[in-house]
């Protein structure tokens, strides 16, 4: 009997690792340059993505001194199904598909910044949202469906599925309520994350978040 409740046990016990976790004002902190220090988020798609949400906040002294990858969201066919990247001098490479936009903005602050990204394959149309407030609208990869296999990583930019990292292209910095949708958000919902609902996020979801952090990733207190 006590031999069956150890392994019962020990059964909850690797359960609750490999869990979801509710990551509520806290944030993913990468302290140094590296090419093996990351995060993966895990998800199970049901069906290819023909439109989605990304919204995020990450706070970095980078924006001046390198470019660096913000969201990374790859597949065993395309390494850049989904790509959010600051270029430096340039702004917010936002891609899908392997094709890319610019959203120029040759000036980031180094304050905490909250984005939201987002594409529909029925127009092409993909937005990008910064501190609350819109870029112009962009055509990119109008009728592309993107893979459900993925690999979507925080913190390092894939060139290849699962890896391919490049260290002057991680971020150094902090990063947190990473949420995502399988669909696209409205202006005003957007807004309406921006001042802190969550909308119930059906894809990435930062209050229940299943993922697994490799290398030097420490897990701190929000500082936005």
């Amino acid at each position: 009997m006590e031999r069956l409740l150890w392994c019962f046990l020990v059964l909850i016990s690797f359960s609750s690792v490999s869990g979801q976790t509710d990551l509520h004002k806290k944030a993913f902190v990468f302290p140094k340059e590296t090419e093996n220090s990351y995060v993966s988020l895990k998800t199970q798609l049901r069906t290819p993505l023909k439109a989605f949400t990304v919204c995020l906040y990450f706070y970095t002294e980078l924006a001046r001194t390198h470019s660096y990858s913000i969201f990374s969201y790859a597949t065993k066919q395309q390494p850049n199904e989904i790509l959010i990247f600051w270029s430096k001098g340039k702004g917010y490479i936002f891609g899908v598909h392997g094709k890319q936009v610019l959203f120029q903005s040759p000036e980031n602050t180094q304050a905490p910044t909250h984005i939201c990204a987002s594409w529909e394959s029925t127009s092409g149309i993909a937005e990008l949202w910064v501190n609350g407030k819109p870029r112009m609208r962009k055509s990119l990869e109008k009728g592309a469906i993107l893979g459900t296999e993925a690999s979507i990583i925080l913190g390092q930019e894939q060139d290849a599925f699962a890896g391919g990292f490049d260290r002057n292209q991680c971020l150094v910095g902090d990063i947190g309520d990473v949420n995502m949708w399988d669909f696209v958000l409205s202006p005003e919902e957007i807004n309406a994350v921006y001042l802190g609902s969550t909308l119930s996020p059906n894809v990435l979801n930062w209050q229940a978040l299943n993922y697994e952090a490799k290398g030097e990733v420490f897990i701190k207190p929000q500082l936005w």
